[in-house]
């Protein structure tokens, strides 16, 4: 091993009257800034590409000849100032933040992510979740939401896909120089790096801070790549999802202990924390250590208080998804830190890693951390709501379902990320200027109606054909490298169709999304691609996890068909799918593919980002598509049914995609008039945009997370910190009494009025409660009522508050009244519930605590 005296850096050298470059180049604001991403094209397209869209690398890699050209190029020279001018106006503007709440000089909501999706050159993420971060930081950033972004700095990022000439998934990982990316690293007063400690077994591991400028939010990346760590500990951030459990936990205790102190270290207070999954749990831990080391709290007022600035966004729908840890894994991390630093035993250390009360577990799951400790908890679709509650429902005993306080924010995409430019420019002549600021109001979306048939056909057509080049170009490019034969990759110019109904599928290949179910029936799926008269095709992309052989067969088996049944004309499969190639996927395709096993689809987000480009969805009702399918904006897989024999579902649901696409999708797209315009097809094009573009987007998601969860976990941090946490201690002391009260809190009698009633009657109950040292003020006493041979079902019962009008001599015996107002026919239940009740409770079951009356 070779041992360096020193290090230095080299950047570009660039003439004067270029330097707006290099400021453009850092801020990722050009990644949704469609002139800024031609900017680059223009300088040098063919180095554009090489770079993987890198304007860093590129300034740095472009020769001093063609930067003299431009910067004599009065054209060029014209588009640089006009982008620059861009930014900084975007910079500088008044948001929505600013002209709806009050302003704040700092930022303090931290958003914790494993991986974030920004542009394909930085390869931070993986598929699905780190998009969606990404698109999150970017919808914050044009609303002026006063937020940063967390997460940790992978050397190797995720895998590089290849597949060998059977098929069969192969994987490479390319080391990423932060240097030449758009990233800077954070630096004390010296100008040398600001590196933090952590305690782990044994050891102390550094971690250095890099940051990244994404709009108006910062994001910071924790890398453990430092001299003063071993080679073991330098490759905890050097792949993401790599490595075995060990490396989870340490890459875990990194991002949720190490964040919050980087958080501390630069500056920031981290007011309120939003852990995107519970990969980031451990932060809550941190936040409760931070209280009693520097605020002088015992570990239940910190814990209780930290409760209500934490939101935890689950994205799982089975229990396999989450990660656990053994709690002989969690001794040897956590045993110091529990026993020293929060101050707490064993036992109550290891309650916080699981949701089901009086059980002593052998695991430490990390979304029951989460829960525990987070005040908003979410999944991310109407549908996936009700699934985390039924996944999680052993956790909250007693409480009636719905009433479950596991809330939902349907996701959304970054729509000016995902929007082709010419799209872009389309939407801005008819929609006009506030598209770029208000993309979430629905009556600017009408205006669609307002865009003529044939440039809105032309404009899709357009992306359409690029489509079908970038497809050509990408599988010569795949047979080269594998050594195919001449012939191959002259067969590869003549793929695809580029007037042909194009059908997307991208996504990773986990198993339950069925990648392969579109060719159960080989024969009539080929029919219908091969129809002379009316043609279809498919481009196929994604990637499978290393370690998932299952999913690298569904891969395998794609090309395998294609191969045999000799469909090489009409199916293609792009390896190594990433953001770029989702981008030309999207703005491209006619139809967007989707068939999940529901309801394992927590949300989905792909199918979102046709929306805009004019494409149309074709799915299983799961995830978001279950809350926005109707007949006029695409189609649907079956009514919502679940299956217990999954390979009974598959021929159903294939038979299903073939008859949709015979009788109904491919006689749409091909019913052209003698303007060759097909009017139904493009009417359902600007249903779609009209009525699901102002709702499937970051810019109304990450409105609903400020207005739900992050704005009244701020007044609520606020409040509690007042004259030194005053009202936070005495919330943790009167929570203390509750739970230790409650036990025998009980309903001693209930009377009510046993006649017939009705329609407008009220019948009154009164209800005889022993508080059993509690209050009127501690507790909702509440009529719990609804249809009779229902009211099982919690679905659509209602309950209404008692009052209390009488109290016995010792205060413990109170008589409570309240009635219910007849509003229908037929017969109905009821019953009496004692809930705790207090002026900060996010909901009166975050204490797990409900009574409910006995049978009279």
């Amino acid at each position: 091993m070779i041992n360096l005296v020193g290090s230095f850096n080299v950047k570009p050298s660039l003439p004067e009257n270029l330097e707006p470059l290099r400021e453009i180049a850092t801020n990722l604001y050009w990644t949704w800034n469609y002139e800024a991403f031609e900017l680059f094209r223009r300088l040098d397209r063919k180095l554009w590409e090489e770079t993987k869209h890198n304007p860093v690398l590129m300034l740095g890699k472009v020769s001093q000849e063609r930067l003299k050209e431009v910067a004599n190029d009065d054209g060029f020279i014209a588009h640089m100032n006009r982008v620059y001018l861009q930014l900084e106006v975007y910079l500088n503007e008044v948001t929505w933040y600013q002209r709806n709440y009050e302003t704040h000089d700092t930022p303090h909501i931290v958003y914790f992510s494993a991986e974030f999706g920004l542009t394909e050159s930085l390869q931070i993420y993986s598929g699905g979740l780190g998009v969606l971060a990404g698109d999150h930081l970017k919808s914050a950033s044009d609303l002026g939401i006063p937020l940063v972004g967390l997460g940790l700095c992978y050397r190797e990022g995720y895998f590089q896909q290849y597949l060998t000439a059977d098929g069969w998934q192969q994987e490479r990982y390319e080391n990423t120089d932060f240097y030449n990316q758009p990233m800077q690293l954070i630096r004390d007063e010296n100008g040398k790096p600001v590196k933090i400690p952590l305690d782990f077994p044994g050891r102390t591991v550094w971690f250095q801070i890099w940051k990244i400028d994404v709009g108006r939010v910062p994001l910071y990346l924790l890398d453990t790549n430092v001299e003063e760590n071993s080679p073991q500990d330098r490759d905890i951030t050097k792949t993401l999802y790599g490595g075995d459990n060990e490396t989870r936990i340490q890459q875990e205790i990194v991002l949720g202990i190490g964040g919050i102190r980087a958080m501390h270290a630069i500056g920031i207070r981290p007011l309120v924390c939003h852990m995107n999954e519970g990969h980031s749990a451990f932060l809550a831990l941190e936040r409760i250590r931070y209280l009693i080391k520097n605020k002088n709290l015992t570990f239940r007022e910190a814990r209780d208080i930290g409760f209500f600035s934490n939101i935890f966004t689950t994205h799982t729908p089975v229990p396999a998804g989450i990660d656990v840890f053994p709690n002989d894994m969690m001794e040897r991390y956590f045993g110091k830190y529990y026993r020293e630093e929060l101050g707490i035993s064993g036992e109550e250390f290891y309650k916080m890693g699981t949701i089901i009360k009086n059980h002593a577990p052998s695991e430490f799951n990390m979304a029951h951390l989460a829960m525990n400790t987070a005040g908003f908890v979410n999944g991310v679709s109407k549908l996936h709501g009700k699934v985390s509650k039924k996944m999680w429902v052993e956790g909250f005993k007693d409480i009636p379902f719905n009433e479950i306080p596991i809330d939902y924010v349907t996701n959304g995409v970054h729509t000016y990320s995902h929007l082709s430019g010419e799209m872009r420019e389309l939407l801005l002549r008819y929609l006009g200027e506030r598209f770029d600021t208000d993309l979430d109001d629905e009556e600017l979306w009408i205006r669609v109606e307002e865009i003529p048939d044939e440039e809105l056909w032309r404009t899709h057509e357009r992306r359409r054909e690029r489509l079908v080049a970038f497809a050509r170009k990408r599988l010569r490019q795949q047979i080269i490298d594998r050594g195919g034969s001449k012939a191959e990759i002259h067969a590869a110019n003549e793929v695809l169709d580029p007037s042909a109904l194009t059908i997307g599928f991208a996504r990773r290949f986990a198993t339950y999304k069925r990648g392969t179910l579109i060719f159960r029936n080989v024969e009539r799926l080929a029919s219908i691609l091969f129809n002379p008269d009316y043609p279809a095709q498919l481009i196929i992309a994604g990637k499978a996890h290393p370690r998932d052989d299952a999913g690298k067969k569904l891969i395998q088996d794609i090309i395998h068909y294609a191969k045999d049944f000799n469909m090489r004309k009409r199916i293609v499969f792009i390896e190594n799918y990433d953001m770029n190639v989702a981008r030309y996927m999207v703005e491209g395709c006619d139809v967007w593919l989707n068939n999940p096993r529901r309801p394992m689809e927590a949300s989905g987000t792909s199918g979102m980002k046709v929306i805009a480009n004019g494409g149309l969805n074709f799915s299983v009702l799961d995830g978001w598509w279950d809350e926005a399918y109707d007949k006029e904006v695409g189609w649907k897989i079956g009514n919502g049914e679940e299956y217990q024999d999954h390979d009974y579902q598959d021929e159903i649901e294939a038979n299903i995609i073939y008859d949709v696409l015979e009788k109904e999708i491919v006689p749409t797209f091909y019913n052209r008039g003698s303007d060759n315009l097909p009017r139904e097809w493009i009417a359902m094009m600007k249903n779609s945009m009209r009525k699901l573009g102002p709702f499937f987007n970051t810019h109304r998601m990450v409105k609903e997370y400020f207005n739900k969860f992050y704005h009244k976990a701020y007044i609520r941090r606020k409040e509690l910190m007042k004259h030194d946490w005053k009202l936070g201690r005495e919330f943790s002391a009167w929570r203390t009494h509750i739970l230790n009260n409650w036990e025998n809190l009980r309903c001693v009698e209930i009377k009510y009025d046993r006649r017939e009633m009705k329609v407008g009657e009220e019948m009154r109950v009164t209800a005889v409660v022993d508080l059993n040292g509690l209050t009127v003020e501690d507790v909702d006493v509440q009529i719990y009522y609804g249809k009779f041979d229902e009211i099982q079902s919690s679905e659509n019962n209602k309950f209404v508050s008692m009052e209390p009008v009488s109290h016995e001599k010792d205060g413990n015996i109170v008589t409570y009244e309240g009635v219910i107002i007849t509003h229908d026919t037929g017969k109905f239940g009821f019953t009496v519930r004692i809930v705790p009740k207090h002026q900060l409770l996010i909901n009166p079951f975050e204490l797990g605590l409900i009574k409910w009356a006995k049978t009279q």
